[in-house]
């Protein structure tokens, strides 16, 4: 769910600019950037912001303060960890705002609603399911692809109404008739696509997905 700034106080926007600087800035030194000296590995990663771009252009704006559209990050985390899947977030959202013109007085908020906050609950998931579930290719799939990416979707979504009701631009009386019924909703279709291309990459192009290893999800299993 995508939000504008409109609605947000210049103080509120300050603060969720120092936190989306300071993850950026984590995100930046942290990543390795070893692995993009790899010509594959780098239009992989490209090609993956492309992919964002074009998925979140597919909105549907039920109100000029909010749309819907699909997030697409936790494939994206899953390809290439929490760093890169910061930073390539980042790149698709700046080019969305770009092309829709729409206000950049939006995009730090949109930016955590979007990236920061699924993907950091994606990489959460995925180290809690390697530590406490069977290292196998189907609860990987099954977990960190379907059912993780239903879970974000919906965990963003609650974030964007509490910040929507936060704001007074709406009351929760108004967005449990008119925003919250569309959750379940999202939930499927995020957990699908996500989870569909997870399992395709996994078959044919393990190597694209740094977060899959042969030896521990398939080898003696």
């Amino acid at each position: 769910m995508e939000l504008s700034g409109d609605i947000f106080t210049g103080t509120f926007l300050v603060w969720t600019g120092i936190l989306y600087l300071l993850a950026m800035v984590a995100a930046l030194r942290m990543a390795p950037w070893r692995r993009l000296a790899d010509s594959e590995q780098l239009h992989v990663f490209l090609g993956g912001c492309v992919a964002l771009i074009l998925l979140w252009h597919v909105r549907a704006q039920v109100d000029p303060a909010w749309s819907f559209h699909l997030l697409g990050v936790t494939v994206f985390t899953l390809m290439f960890g929490w760093s890169f899947a910061l930073i390539g977030s980042s790149i698709a959202l700046a080019a969305v705002t770009f092309n829709l013109g729409h206000g950049w007085n939006g995009f730090v908020v949109n930016a955590i609603t979007l990236g920061l906050l699924p993907i950091t609950l994606t990489q959460v998931i995925l180290v809690l399911v390697r530590s406490l579930l069977p290292k196998n290719f189907f609860i990987y799939v099954l977990v960190n692809g379907f059912l993780t990416a239903g879970f974000v979707a919906l965990v963003s979504g609650y974030l964007a109404t509490g910040l929507l009701v936060m704001s007074g631009a709406f009351s929760m009386l108004e967005l449990e008739e008119t925003f919250i019924p569309f959750f379940p909703l999202m939930f499927l279709p995020e957990a699908i696509l996500n989870g569909w291309i997870a399992t395709i990459l996994v078959l044919y192009r393990p190597h694209w997905v740094g977060s899959f290893s042969d030896r521990l999800y398939l080898h003696g299993k």
